[in-house]
């Protein structure tokens, strides 16, 4: 078989490449079998990656099983809860690209014939499923799972969104320090990516619908000897994959895509997962828009309410029979492709042939859903021209419909001093901007001013709007991905304190009162703010990077 590997092992012309092999101390017999990166985005600083290190090893014992020789190579990985409420968070989305770009050039550098990808939190999962659709050469994801919820002082589940929530308890005086410290110790109690449906666990559960993951990445637990067994299958699954010469465009195609957003609505999972799939699809040469989203939301129905939207967590998700359980139900309506190829070699149909829901209060019945209609809406109208995103499942049913008057600030720290210090109110609608991905730089996360907003009690009465996004750990009223942003000229940049803004998500629109010649007359006076960091790599990535609207990827 002529393998990728053959340009640097084989002949008399790649003596020199075999020199470097055997300084690393790789021998003949290693040589002459296929080379297989083996991507670790392993460190001390992420919760979710802490024990990648187990899980890469346990990947390169399956491939070494299966007849092939693993390399370990590394990856950079940033951890959005440490990141966020600061400056780190401006390079979260941002490192996406220098994911991809780094999987790129070690894979085209050292001709690797295939890869398995060993990530687990929010930006790493799609960084490298972006790099292996650009690639096209044999590729699976082995994620590291999810974390266990941790358990609070009345024995009920808690996870990450629970303890930034806490936060704004505690500036509302409805909780005391007591309280606080101990969620704060309890909230996320080990190794794994944070309990709940939030963007990490999102992506590594729709890694598994798209089909580049094996059954089970989504959802089973870090903790659990079943995720060293699955990555072992992994490292011997890729050697099947080259022997078959299955590359991943044969795998993340339009079909694929749409299953997998399909997925997400029946999940609610982080309007994030919008951003990473219209950049997955671009990798992959897919046309695709969030129009789409809307017309599979409409004929989708939510079937599962995780946090933050519900009390149940990924294991209790992994529990009741996981992704498998669900595209199941899904697979009932004929709502999902059952025929594409997956890493497993097999068919969606085969994959879940004898999937089982065993816990209709997690995952409900494509009979009785928690509404007939998906878990993220995008919204249209005269704020957001080209489109904004919510996440559906995790709005009180209260303000599915809200008008209020708008509270404008520029930065996320203006509002969250403005809602810690109780100046925002019931009725208002905040809005934040210049976070876009061109104006923050980088399209910051504004998990802190939500969560201060449920823990305040106000989700359930006061939106927020913002051209910056929102982590899967958010709920209430919270739309982001506003575009056009502001740094590019966008109406949110025209709206002014006390303008009211109408929100209508069952009917997908989002408008501030003004005609469009009070809007015309604005833009006159318009003075854009530059991004304030001027300087390192977040200034090349604000001049190159597109809009949200195509997934804020790179130019």
């Amino acid at each position: 078989m002529q393998l990728r590997s053959d340009n640097v092992t084989k002949g008399v012309e790649r003596a020199p490449n075999r020199s470097l092999f055997y300084a690393c101390g790789y021998t003949d017999e290693e040589l002459s079998r296929p080379l297989i990166g083996v991507v670790s985005a392993y460190s001390e600083i992420v919760p979710g990656h802490i024990h990648l290190d187990k899980i890469a090893q346990a990947v390169k014992d399956g491939v070494r099983m299966a007849g092939g020789t693993p390399i370990l190579i590394p990856s950079i990985g940033v951890c959005d809860g440490i990141a966020m409420g600061h400056i780190g968070m401006k390079y979260s989305l941002a490192s996406r690209e220098l994911i991809a770009d780094s999987v790129e050039t070690m894979a085209m550098a050292h001709c690797f014939d295939g890869l398995v990808l060993v990530p687990n939190c929010d930006k790493i999962v799609p960084g490298m499923i972006m790099a292996a659709a650009r690639l096209n050469i044999p590729a699976i994801v082995c994620s590291g799972g999810p974390m266990m919820a941790g358990i609070n002082s009345e024995n009920e589940e808690i996870s990450l969104s629970s303890m930034f929530e806490a936060v704004g308890a505690r500036k509302a005086g409805i909780i005391d320090d007591n309280k606080l410290d101990f969620i704060t110790k309890n909230a996320c109690p080990g190794c794994g990516s944070c309990a709940g449906m939030y963007t990490a666990n999102s992506m590594n559960c729709l890694s598994e619908a798209i089909g580049i993951a094996l059954p089970g990445n989504g959802t089973i637990p870090a903790v659990k000897s079943a995720r060293i067994q699955l990555a072992k299958k992994a490292g011997m699954q890729i050697m099947q994959l080259i022997k078959d010469n299955i590359t991943t465009r044969q795998i993340i195609n339009e079909k694929s895509i749409r299953n997998a957003l399909t997925v997400d609505m029946a999940l609610g999972c982080s309007t994030n997962s919008v951003l990473h799939l219209l950049a997955i699809a671009n990798e992959a040469g897919i046309e695709l828009n969030l129009d789409i989203i809307n017309k599979l939301s409409s004929k989708t129905p939510n079937l599962c309410h995780l946090a933050p939207a519900g009390p149940t967590h990924i294991q209790d998700l992994d529990n009741a029979g996981g992704i498998k359980a669900v595209m199941a139900e899904l697979a009932k309506d004929n709502l999902i492709d059952t025929s594409l190829m997956t890493v497993t070699g097999n068919t969606v149909a085969e994959n879940i042939k004898n999937a089982v829901n065993r816990n209709t209060n997690v995952i409900r019945s494509i009979e009785n859903p928690y509404s007939k209609t998906g878990g993220i809406a995008v919204l249209w109208g005269n704020i957001a021209q080209d489109g904004c995103v919510v996440k559906r499942s995790a709005v009180a049913a209260e303000m599915l419909t809200h008008s209020g008057p708008a509270r404008v600030f520029d930065c996320e720290e203006d509002a969250i001093n403005a809602i810690y210090n109780s100046n925002i109110h019931k009725g208002d609608v905040v809005v934040i901007r210049y976070e876009g991905p061109k104006g923050g730089p980088g399209m910051r996360e504004m998990l802190n001013p939500t969560s201060a907003l449920a823990g305040m009690e106000l989700d359930k009465d006061v939106a927020l709007i913002t051209d910056g996004r929102f982590s899967g750990a958010s709920r209430g009223a919270a739309i982001g991905h506003v575009c056009p942003e502001a740094a590019s000229g966008g109406n949110i940049a025209l709206i002014n304190e006390g303008d009211i803004i109408e929100i209508d998500i069952p009917n997908n629109s989002i408008n501030v009162k003004l005609t469009d010649e009070q809007l015309d007359e604005r833009r006159k006076n318009l003075i854009l703010r530059e991004p304030n960091i001027k300087t390192g790599w977040l200034s090349r990535y604000s001049r190159l990077v597109s809009s949200a609207s195509s997934g804020a990827v790179m130019k």
